[in-house]
């Protein structure tokens, strides 16, 4: 059986633009009551790095200008209403200040993986915290014990893997086999072990597999896909808010995100082949439609599925990106796995057992008895 686990990124804006209301609340109120119907689970995966800013912004002013009470409140209520919060960070956050209509960011603090391990400690110690004190009094089993690293950006590994293990963190979710960038931040994922199983990391390279692991990797499931697949409306409507919120020299100063002069973008797009070139297409259901969605997670169970086996099908999206198009085109999706409860389920981490290092990578590979 494969397991959809919808993991949100709960943000603002990149460049610090942006409503918190518009673009995290309401979008993802409309997101649960749409689970709700069909008995979906959503894993919100909070940015507590912009979540603090709000609340020092509302301590500080008396006015609650970016919705720090109604943010809180969702956290909440999603928990009440049996969905899943855990931990997202954009560290470059935390020193951020607001200025000229958004908040002006810490761009040497931009590449997660970059930080110092001591630093890397503190901060993801501050979000587990947060998470922990503002949701355990509604639950008090919940436990803050999932990360995503902005930007994908977990490599280099060493530091990200000792400083999650010491906060008590053991699932990352970070990672897209196929997937790669160069610039501020710096990964290769094309040697993931794995486009769907977990698997117990190696703490040097959190793509590879080592049986002493403590940390899992829940890799967010991805294809290697020729640029026809990516053609869709919601991917349209991505570019179009990601030009028109980029950062800019006007926004308070960019992050260092060129190489050799020109973009991340750019430089990939001229690369020799680069039109023929395959490229990691994610599951992501704000810019995949319902109906790919579908054919990806048939595709997945007839490559990895075994009788026994319960394995994660790790989708993502963020609040900005969920639109009236997006809640529509969704609904073929959620209505496939609930009809094929036999085959399909939906699920947070909790409802997925890690397995073992023996665990199959795709359906040729044995299944030992270790699947809980």
């Amino acid at each position: 059986m494969l397991k959809a686990i919808f993991t949100l990124d709960y943000e603002i804006h990149g460049n610090g633009e942006g409503c918190p209301a518009k673009l995290m609340v309401e979008p993802t109120e409309r997101q649960l009551a749409l689970f709700d119907r069909y008995g979906a689970k959503l894993t919100i995966m909070a940015d507590v790095a912009e979540i603090l800013r709000f609340k020092e912004y509302k301590e500080r002013s008396g006015r609650d200008d970016f919705h720090y009470e109604a943010i809180t409140a969702q956290l909440r209520g999603a928990i009440r209403r049996g969905h899943d919060v855990q931990l997202h960070i954009h560290s470059s956050y935390f020193n951020a200040r607001y200025q000229r209509g958004r908040w002006v960011q810490d761009w040497s603090e931009y590449n997660f993986a970059g930080l110092p391990l001591d630093r890397l400690r503190e901060v993801i110690r501050l979000g587990k915290d947060f998470l922990e004190e503002l949701l355990q009094p509604v639950d008090p089993n919940y436990r803050c014990k999932v990360f995503r690293a902005a930007n994908w950006s977990v490599s280099p590994s060493r530091n990200v893997v000792r400083a999650l293990l010491d906060n008590g963190i053991t699932i990352d979710t970070s990672v897209f086999k196929y997937g790669r960038r160069q610039g501020i931040v710096n990964f290769d994922y094309r040697q993931a072990w794995s486009a769907l199983v977990p698997w117990k990391v190696d703490e040097n390279d959190i793509c590879a597999h080592n049986d002493n692991g403590q940390l899992f990797e829940f890799p967010i499931y991805a294809e290697n896909r020729l640029l026809g697949a990516f053609l869709t409306p919601q991917r349209v409507f991505r570019a179009c808010v990601g030009r028109l919120h980029r950062v800019s020299n006007g926004s308070g100063g960019r992050p260092p995100s060129r190489v050799g002069g020109m973009s991340n973008e750019q430089s990939r797009i001229r690369e020799p082949g680069w039109l023929r070139r395959r490229h990691a297409w994610k599951a992501d259901f704000n810019q995949c439609s319902g109906r790919q969605l579908i054919r990806a997670l048939e595709r997945a169970q007839a490559q990895y599925d075994l009788p026994g086996a319960e394995l994660p099908f790790v989708l993502i999206g963020h609040s900005k990106l969920f639109t009236a198009l997006n809640q529509w085109s969704l609904r073929p999706f959620l209505a496939h796995v609930a009809k094929h409860a036999g085959r399909f389920a939906f699920a947070t981490f909790d409802g997925c057992t890690p397995l073992c290092p023996e665990a199959p990578r795709t359906a040729a590979d044995t299944l030992s008895s270790c699947i809980g």
